[in-house]
């Protein structure tokens, strides 16, 4: 024993003999010396606190610059009272682990109306399992994975999440395979063979065959997959984002603008326009306006975002008052929710793509892509429209955002920020918009707290911007007025119908589900 506890201490001397000496060495490499005695020849007439406070400015400086250190998720409610993700992360900052932020990100999952019980039963236990597996994935691998890893590099963080993510989806693949192997292995039962066609009467004519043949409909084109847990990629991906600003004790905009354009720092920034709905229409909407989905409303350029709001919540008043009569009775229905009708519809889209494209604006909804699909193909042309209505939600990360605004400006396309119907109260989703300089914000109507909550972050950073000098104009938002359209058309020798032009600043959303 004696022997033993010997050894152990004389390890232990040899260890603190170690530190010290690396003490020293620090000291000399930083000439900590010198530095002490200049903040105290310039700290002499201060008091003792002025002076602590001083030193620990400055040997916060010589501190190690703060890492994650734990990153949690847990299972929270959207503002629907429907569960989703939020993620926190921990970061060490001079050796003690602090609490930096957290967010709540949106989910995949649309809410479907007129859903059979059953149907409805299965989204959500589907919904319970995508947020429970990103809880798991957060709180155990992800974790793991970003330990240490400064949440300034959000180039690395996302790296980290993109390798983490294609691992789960081999993963998914090797599991489905074996499924199916195993499933083909099973003998088959043979399927029963086909009634007979039913005799003819005797005497009866043959009916006469039509000629025209109908033409075969397309069958639905399959859903996108999304891998189940997905949400912790964007999720964690926009709270290192959020971490990394708040650090540095700037706005999440500006470091968003600051990974858009990393060369220099951005003088100007934009405030997108704003696409409010102002009227949410339905089957059980009064007169024709069961014939659209949403009346949007764009306010002028030339006002301020809540000058805007303002105008358009009298233009709301006014429409309630019109409109306001009792609904006609629901009727039952035995059908789901058909998501798949437009989905065929391509000669259709083209048409009036064709026709209506040089005068007004038509984005894509629903009809595009997921941006990891559209970066993956790099073509963002089909279906063809003006732009796309892109949003944060599953896999995107903070690049992947960066990456896909850029190919829309490389295409001179219209890039739409928008939220999802089930969305939380976490407004960060505005600060993304302005950060990636998008044209259009589309935010939901002027009602419900968690998008009360991102028309006022809106509201606070315009006030900010003005403040600073750094409100720009962003000179697409002007567009020509009719009188101006109506003259180049005559001077160039157009068709009369050019006189009448629809307003450029109408927009049509293109959905597969509408």
């Amino acid at each position: 024993m004696g022997e033993e506890g010997g050894g152990r201490s004389c390890g232990t001397t040899r260890e603190l003999q170690k530190l010290k000496q690396q003490a020293m060495e620090y000291y000399r490499e930083n000439d900590v010396p010198r530095r002490l005695e200049e903040l105290l020849n310039s700290t002499f007439y201060l008091q003792p606190a002025d002076v602590y406070g001083h030193l620990a400015n400055c040997f916060s400086k010589l501190a190690k610059p703060p890492t994650i250190c734990k990153v949690v998720g847990r299972n929270v409610l959207d503002g629907l009272g429907l569960p989703t993700l939020q993620v926190e992360i921990f970061c060490t900052i001079q050796n003690f682990p602090k609490n930096i932020c957290s967010v709540v990100i949106s989910t995949h999952f649309e809410v479907h109306e007129n859903a059979l019980p059953e149907q409805a039963e299965a989204e959500e236990v589907e919904r319970s399992e995508a947020v429970s597996t990103a809880v798991q994935w957060v709180n155990k691998t992800i974790m793991e994975e970003l330990r240490g890893i400064a949440p300034s590099n959000q180039a690395e963080v996302d790296q980290v999440l993109r390798t983490f993510f294609e691992s789960k989806v081999q993963e998914e693949k090797e599991r489905r395979q074996l499924e199916k192997g195993l499933e083909d292995q099973t003998i088959a039962i043979p399927s029963p063979p086909p009634p007979p066609p039913p005799a003819r009467k005797k005497g009866q004519r043959q009916g006469r065959t039509d000629t025209l043949t109908e033409k075969p409909i397309l069958p639905p084109e399959p859903v996108e997959p999304v891998l189940s847990g997905s949400m912790a990629v964007g999720a964690v991906s926009l709270a290192v984002a959020k971490t990394s600003a708040m650090l540095d004790n700037n706005p999440l905009y500006l470091n968003i603008a600051l990974l858009k354009h990393p060369q220099e720092q951005p003088t100007k920034l934009t405030i997108p326009l704003l696409m409010v709905s102002l009227v949410s229409c339905g089957k059980s909407s009064p007169g024709k306006l069961n014939l659209m989905k949403e009346v949007i409303c764009i306010p002028h350029p030339g006002l301020t975002a809540k000058q805007g709001v303002e105008m358009l919540l009298e233009i709301q008043k006014h429409i309630n008052k019109t409109i306001e009569m009792p609904p006609p009775p629901k009727t039952e229905t035995k059908k789901g929710h058909n998501g798949n009708k437009r989905s065929q519809d391509s000669e259709q889209w083209d048409s009036i793509y064709n026709a209506l494209g040089s005068r007004c604006y038509i984005i894509a909804g629903t009809t595009s892509k997921s941006i990891s699909k559209l970066l993956e193909n790099g073509n963002i042309s089909i279906p063809k429209s003006s732009g796309l209505i892109i949003k944060h939600t599953n896999q995107t990360t903070m690049s992947d955002l960066v990456q896909i605004t850029n190919l829309l400006d490389s295409k001179k396309h219209i890039a739409v920020f928008g939220s999802t119907e089930a969305e939380s109260s976490d407004d960060s989703l505005v600060d993304l918009a302005i950060g990636l300089g998008v044209r259009f914000i589309k935010l939901g109507g002027l009602s419900r707290g968690e998008r009360v909550t991102k028309y006022n972050r809106l509201f606070a950073i315009e006030e900010e911007l003005v403040q600073k000098g750094a409100l720009g104009f962003n000179e697409e938002h002007t567009f020509f007025s009719l009188h101006e359209e109506a003259e180049k058309a005559t001077m160039a020798g157009g068709p009369p119908e050019l006189l009448e032009p629809i307003f450029p600043t109408e927009v049509m959303e293109g959905s597969a589900k509408a």
